[in-house]
């Protein structure tokens, strides 16, 4: 299995990060590699919302990453599973308050099969890039 994870402690409140990041139309403002994303059905950012997003693949062709979120426990925990595209990770945004702010945790899994695993250390690293971004985020919510 590939894992990656990352954290970081944002000076605003849990309700304000969770806000942000439940809300998917938010991703291409701290996340790169975003090329569209729409919400597909649901409500934004409830459990069951699918959100249809396209990622820049490698050689920069476009990719789907269609994704559902599978738990949304506001302020809290956010988490998502990748619906649509050649990697299906699943992903996690643990909240919990901080002095000064909110810690947040950003967690991906997948599980490689069949020609995936050849890929898997390019998939590694594709993922550490991605919670890596955390940083953007942090940026982006406290300039706001």
């Amino acid at each position: 299995m590939a894992h990656a994870e990352n954290e970081t402690t944002i000076s605003r409140s849990p309700e304000d990060v969770y806000a942000f990041l439940a809300d998917g139309l938010n991703n291409p403002k701290w996340r790169s590699g975003i090329q569209d994303i729409a919400l597909k059905s649901g409500t934004p950012g409830a459990l069951g919302a699918v959100y249809s997003q396209t990622l820049a693949g490698p050689g920069g062709r476009p990719i789907a990453g269609d994704y559902e979120i599978t738990t949304a426990n506001p302020g809290q925990r956010l988490s998502f599973q990748v619906v649509a595209g050649p990697a299906r990770p699943s992903g996690e945004y643990h909240l919990s308050a901080a002095p000064g702010g909110t810690k947040v945790r950003f967690t991906l899994d997948l599980q490689p099969k069949g020609l995936m695993k050849i890929a898997g250390p390019m998939i590694a690293r594709a993922m550490q890039t991605e919670v890596a971004q955390l940083t953007n985020l942090k940026s982006i919510l406290e300039a706001a």
